[in-house]
């Protein structure tokens, strides 16, 4: 199942692990509930560009990746859009509130970890996805024309938003040396978060085009709960999916 380089509008999926990071959206299109399988939280909504279908996933790569291979399925999406909020390394220079757009996302824990290395799916020489005679490890690509889309919005919007890096991890990261190995280990990354690459990969699979848009809610330090902004992360994240929405024709 492939939908891209199609030009004709069609139906948009939105994920996010949950109800707050989709609470916004859920009040502009007043969608209606959508029976799904395993007790998955959908809705449907229509704009002038097509159907949209919203999706509860829940945290974490297991039940993202579960909800997005039913969700293509069952409504055979001509885009998937990922996004809720992030934690962002201090060194890509994001600040909390920001806005951060996916190039590519990385599955930061898979692999072997040695008494001196880790080591990733590539050194392991096992592929996560084959797919039209190219391997994928463990980083994924997002669509880079649906994305240029955003960045062209947002810099007619006056919006700051920063394209680069994901990594997407199990376990969050709680201690500022912990940050630091990451971005050193998977090239300066923007930020990280527990669901993004599930999402990128399963659409790769499927060849479904992808956008992740998170917003910053706290950066990669020392885990101090007091200087977190979930609600002003999310919200501007969604805020600017209404407006991209609303200019959505296809890319």
């Amino acid at each position: 199942m492939s939908h891209q380089g199609s030009n004709v509008p069609g139906t948009v999926v939105i994920s996010a692990a949950t109800h707050g990071e989709l609470s916004l959206l859920l009040k502009a299109f007043g969608g209606r509930t959508v029976e799904s399988p395993g007790g998955l939280p959908v809705w449907e909504g229509v704009t002038a560009s097509g159907r949209v279908i919203l999706a509860v996933t829940g945290m974490g790569k297991i039940n993202a990746a579960a909800a997005t291979a039913v969700l293509i399925e069952r409504h055979a999406p001509r885009l998937i859009i990922n996004t809720g909020c992030a934690g962002a390394f201090p060194e890509s220079g994001l600040m909390v509130g920001e806005l951060a757009l996916a190039s590519s996302e990385i599955t930061a824990d898979e692999g072997v970890i040695t008494s001196t290395d880790w080591l990733s799916y590539e050194e392991m020489g096992i592929a996560a996805v084959e797919r039209e005679g190219k391997r994928y490890f463990n980083e994924f690509p997002l669509s880079p024309a649906v994305a240029q889309r955003a960045l062209c919005l947002a810099a007619a919007l006056g919006i700051p938003l920063t394209r680069g890096r994901f990594v997407t991890v199990s376990t969050c990261s709680g201690a500022a040396r912990r940050g630091r190995d990451l971005y050193e280990r998977f090239g300066s990354p923007l930020c990280e978060s527990m669901e993004g690459a599930a999402v990128a990969q399963v659409a790769l699979r499927y060849g479904v085009e992808c956008l992740e848009i998170r917003g910053m809610s706290n950066l990669v330090e020392e885990r101090d709960l007091s200087r977190w902004e979930i609600p002003l992360a999310v919200e501007r994240a969604q805020r600017f999916l209404l407006k991209f929405l609303d200019s959505w024709q296809g890319a």
